[in-house]
């Protein structure tokens, strides 16, 4: 009776959606990505508040509170999201949690000034 009862559990917990849990969405346009994020970026001296701004081609402009503008394009490649902007280039992703869409970039070479950025999409 008791292995009945740890099965039957096993199936409610494979079964049952994950709505909870964090995951990475997969991306087919990066029309997906148009409109207003709000999030930090880091740079050599710690992080800045800061906001993107995309368009429906995947072209952006980033501003930080400190004045500092960077634009950009994100774009499709071997079924990952990356990006090239005026300063760097690299991966990104973009992921849900909690009823939160968050847009992460990472540059690709570590030996630049500029680490990755966090944002997340202004409702």
């Amino acid at each position: 009776m008791r292995i009945r009862g740890v099965l039957l559990l096993a199936v409610v917990v494979v079964l049952s959606p994950l709505d909870a849990v964090a995951g990475e969405k997969h991306i087919v346009d990066v029309k997906e990505l148009a409109g207003n994020w709000q999030g930090w970026v880091t740079r050599e001296g710690g992080q800045d508040r800061a906001t993107l701004i995309v368009a429906a081609d995947g072209s952006y402009r980033a501003l930080t509170e400190r004045g500092a503008i960077t634009e950009g394009k994100f774009y499709l490649q071997d079924g990952g999201l990356r990006y090239r902007s005026s300063r760097t280039r690299g991966a990104a992703s973009l992921s849900q949690d909690q009823g939160k869409t968050v847009l992460t970039v990472m540059p690709a070479d570590p030996r630049y000034h500029t680490g990755g950025a966090e944002y997340e999409r202004v409702k």
